[in-house]
C-alpha cells in the first residue's frame, strides 16, 4: 500500500518576515495549521512556528484576528 503524498511545497527556511507564506498556514483566526493538515515533518513544523511566534512578536501579523 502506498503513501499519500501531501501537497505542500518544500520550504528550505521560514523567514519571519515573509508574511504571505505564514498566512497560507494560519486559519481565518490566526492559529497555525496543524502537521497533519499541512503536512510539514516535526522539524519544519517546529521552525515554522518560531517564525510566526517571531512574526507575531514583530507586529507583522496579529495573534488573534479581529
Amino acid at each position: 500500500m502506498e503513501k499519500k503524498e501531501k501537497n505542500t511545497t518544500e520550504v528550505e527556511h521560514y523567514d519571519y518576515k515573509d508574511v504571505l507564506r505564514l498566512k497560507a498556514h494560519l486559519n481565518p483566526h490566526a492559529r497555525m495549521y496543524s502537521r497533519k493538515r499541512t503536512g510539514h515533518s516535526a522539524h519544519e513544523q517546529r521552525a515554522f512556528a518560531n517564525a510566526v511566534k517571531r512574526a507575531r512578536f514583530m507586529a507583522l501579523i496579529p495573534y488573534v484576528s479581529e
